[in-house]
């Protein structure tokens, strides 16, 4: 699975990494076209690497900040209504992104070497697929209601 980052739609709250960094777990919250990549998607697979991801401040969350055990929010955008499809988590610690290495891809990026690369992923693992209707759709505005959760926005489209 191939992943993109539009880089004017990653948020984050600077003083909940903060308070996060004391904490065991971390939270996060990855999003997904669902035409693209869906909850069902991950759900067949059981793992993808967070592939493709081109922006250096999501690359460095991956690099530096994301953990084995972290939760994740499985949000689909893009979406009719978009919303929080499901649960995943990282099951693997950041890796090099092999798509920065194959000149086929739209990912290449001529700048990384094996030696030296830029770019970075993790694996995720499905968890869950909540159960929802449109209309009960929960979506990130209502999301931001639950109580004792902090997230880390990194939004990317798996290909």
């Amino acid at each position: 699975m191939e992943t993109t980052l539009d880089s004017d739609a990653l948020f984050f709250d600077y003083a909940c990494m903060k308070t996060q960094q004391s904490l065991e777990k971390k939270y996060w919250l990855m999003k997904s076209e669902p035409d693209v990549f869906s909850i069902y998607h991950l759900k067949k697979d059981k793992t993808t690497w967070w592939e493709g991801v081109r922006n250096y401040q999501a690359r460095n969350f991956m690099m530096n900040e994301m953990s084995e055990g972290d939760l994740i929010l499985f949000y689909h955008s893009n979406a009719a209504p978009p919303g929080l499809a499901g649960t995943a988590v990282v099951s693997k610690k950041a890796m090099p992104d092999k798509l920065q290495f194959d000149k086929k891809s739209e990912y290449y990026d001529a700048k990384a070497f094996l030696e030296k690369p830029i770019w970075f992923c993790v694996e995720v693992k499905f968890l869950s697929k909540f159960i929802h209707s449109k209309s009960a759709s929960l979506t990130l505005e209502a999301s931001k209601y639950l109580k004792g959760l902090c997230f880390i926005l990194i939004m990317g489209l798996l290909y």
